[in-house]
């Protein structure tokens, strides 16, 4: 029942879904007989394979990424007692390794966005990156739980990768020391002309929202007459924030619209009274790094015509996983749900394309981020001061 996401913590991000208790088995197999197979093989593989001492564990856990990979489905996946115990360090937004976020796209290992003031951020990995090589493995057969299980490690340690950037056609070898991630999610700040800036870097820590509307309310407090959202880079998080921060901006609804495998449909609706008057004017900057949960903030807000999206085209993401603990510790993402925008919208490998676009110039790619050079920003600004202007 579509219900049980007022119950269930659900995660709307491009790494993994909610968490929910316990796991139920049907007996579909051992009505095909297909169980009866699979454990007739198991059995052989212990007896005759000339290789004998073959791992039990290794041989479950190869099943379940088979059976799972027959999904063809990349956010549907197997979680390994480490990942799982490193997600729940995520989610309290501090742990070791390099600060990424990576995904599947076009069946190549991809950086979907690095966290800001990480050592993958510090290093110039860049939304788009293709990862080619994690220190001397080939990518090409990996699956994200390898790579992240690779690339994550000690503090201090060196991790060096092969990045394909598709956006300048260049090759690059990139060694990057891990280190402690202390992920700040919110910053803000006073630009020019009463315009107000706040950039939302995850949606996966519990007190995001909290965040948000602090931020939002000294902003105002300062005397914020504007608003520019920077959802850049943005990978997404838990479902419950994008909608608490929706909740923020507009009081029209639905915020999202989640159906279920049966096609049923719940609205979810604001939570709570705005945080900003609804007159004060907002922008919302967008890009091929901001996915999931940022599209439903996105999608709210362009849908009620509250802000104006600026950049580029989203990333497109429009699935909804719950995330399952199994017995041994470990855990498992199963793509439960789909989500629409307010107005109806599948955007799922479709992405949302802003109002006004805007792209960034390769030749700026490589350089030191300004924000006086970032054109994206400055469209934004020019609009805000357009839109004071006329009031």
């Amino acid at each position: 029942m579509i219900s049980r996401f007022k119950k269930a913590l659900v995660l709307s991000s491009l790494m993994a879904a909610s968490f929910t208790a316990g796991i139920s088995f049907q007996p579909v197999m051992a009505e095909t007989g297909g169980f009866r197979v699979f454990l007739q093989v198991f059995d052989l593989i212990k007896g005759e394979y000339v290789e004998q001492n073959v791992d039990d564990q290794k041989l479950v856990q190869g099943a379940i990424n088979g059976m799972l990979a027959a999904l063809d489905d990349p956010y549907t996946r197997y979680i390994s007692k480490e990942e799982y115990k490193q997600m729940n360090e995520e989610r309290s937004g501090s742990f070791s390794g390099i600060g990424i976020q990576i995904g599947m796209r076009e069946k190549k290992l991809t950086v979907i966005a690095p966290i800001e003031d990480t050592p993958a951020w510090k290093a110039g990995l860049k939304t788009g990156d293709i990862i080619q090589k994690i220190d001397e493995k080939m990518t090409e057969e990996m699956t994200v739980d390898d790579a992240v299980e690779l690339i994550r490690g000690k503090t201090g340690t060196t991790v060096k990768l092969t990045i394909y950037r598709p956006d300048t056609e260049k090759t690059q070898e990139v060694s990057i020391v891990r280190g402690k991630i202390e992920h700040q999610v919110v910053k803000s700040k006073m630009l020019a002309n009463q315009i107000g800036y706040l950039r939302l870097t995850s949606f996966m820590q519990g007190n995001a929202p909290e965040k948000v509307e602090e931020a939002l309310k000294d902003l105002s407090k300062q005397g914020m007459q504007a608003l520019v959202l920077d959802l850049r880079s943005n990978p997404g998080g838990l479902l419950p924030n994008a909608v608490k921060i929706g909740s923020l901006f507009t009081s029209k609804g639905p915020i999202v619209r989640i159906v279920d495998r049966q096609g049923e449909e719940e609205m979810l609706q604001p939570t709570g009274k705005p945080a900003i008057d609804a007159k004060v004017p907002v922008t919302v900057l967008i890009d091929g790094g901001s996915a999931s949960a940022s599209e439903i903030l996105a999608g709210a807000l362009q849908d009620t015509k509250r802000a104006t999206l600026i950049g580029t085209k989203t990333f497109g993401k429009g699935l909804v996983q719950t995330v399952h603990n199994l017995y041994d510790g470990s855990g498992i993402a199963i793509t439960t749900n789909k989500y629409l925008t307010t107005n109806g919208t599948d955007i799922n490998k479709k992405g949302i394309e802003p109002d006004i676009e805007v792209k960034i110039p390769k030749e700026l790619l490589e350089k030191t981020y300004s924000e006086a050079q970032d054109p994206q920003l400055q469209r934004a600004i020019q609009e805000l001061t357009r839109r004071l202007a006329s009031k």
